[in-house]
């Protein structure tokens, strides 16, 4: 297992300077990032990322399931806090009051390695548009399921099995057997399993749910192992990149950002006249 997924510190400061290096400015390609601007994650885990937000001047809400997180994110955050930079809630988000406990919509809304969590993905992303101020942009960022460490075997405890590659694309009674057997915790990359999204998978939500790909970029080496591993990052081939299916496999991470389609905004606009 890395130790650095023990070490909440470091791991935080690791998200943080990966967000001020790669997130920010993949956004801010599309969308300049303003002081005052409001920024919500979902899955914020410690606010490693929105720390790089807090640092441009915007207003940010992390909302996190797992509260003991939450609890190193105060401590970590405990500046901005007492600036009312931040503020954290640990709810379910579908139950969440925008105007109540978010205090309105925002323009930047982020999953970074969240979105490949969720059961019902077509469901959050539709839903995240009753969150979004006119023009906001939403930010993912997640690990194509097919690529080699694609099932976060590498945070097993299990010395072996967190090196292996691939392995988790095996039938699901394979992989439970061999979880099983190497003392893993069966039902939780089980459900990683299940729910782990393709590059294709996340761009057919995307049109079918009425927004549109403004910025994208998919890597070969992820940003995130400039910290944990010292390696630079590398963009995708073009030929790899264009190829369907093929490309998820060689795939690292994927970076999308996407805002209303421009017909979805008329017909909702019609839809409310």
């Amino acid at each position: 297992m890395f130790e650095f997924h023990t070490d909440k510190q470091r791991y935080f400061q690791m998200q943080a300077q990966n967000s001020r290096s790669y997130i920010v400015p993949f956004v801010e390609k599309y969308k300049s990032i303003q002081p005052g601007m409001r920024v919500l994650e979902i899955g914020c885990a410690e606010a490693g990322v929105l720390k790089a937000f807090t640092e441009k001047g915007c207003i940010t809400v992390g909302v996190e399931l797992d509260e003991p997180r939450l609890v190193l994110a105060r401590e970590f955050m405990k500046e901005e806090l007492a600036n009312r930079q931040i503020s954290f809630i640990s709810k379910d988000i579908y139950k969440v009051d925008i105007e109540n406990e978010l205090n309105g919509r925002f323009d930047i809304i982020i999953l970074k390695d969240v979105i490949e969590h969720i059961h019902d993905q077509q469901k959050l992303i539709a839903w995240m548009k009753s969150f979004l101020n006119p023009g906001g942009v939403i930010f993912f960022g997640f690990p194509p399921w097919q690529m080699p460490f694609g099932g976060h075997q590498q945070v097993m405890s299990n010395k072996l099995l967190s090196k292996l590659p691939y392995y988790h694309l095996l039938p699901m009674p394979v992989y439970k057997w061999i979880l099983k057997t190497g003392k893993q915790d069966v039902a939780g990359f089980a459900e990683v399993k299940e729910t782990g999204i393709s590059i294709e998978r996340f761009e057919k939500i995307v049109k079918n749910t009425g927004y549109k790909v403004v910025n994208k970029t998919h890597y070969f080496i992820n940003p995130i192992y400039t910290y944990k591993f010292g390696w630079k990052p590398k963009h995708q081939l073009g030929i790899i990149s264009a190829i369907p299916w093929i490309r998820n496999f060689f795939t690292t991470c994927v970076y999308y950002l996407i805002t209303v389609s421009h017909n979805e905004t008329k017909d909702t606009k019609k839809t409310t006249a």
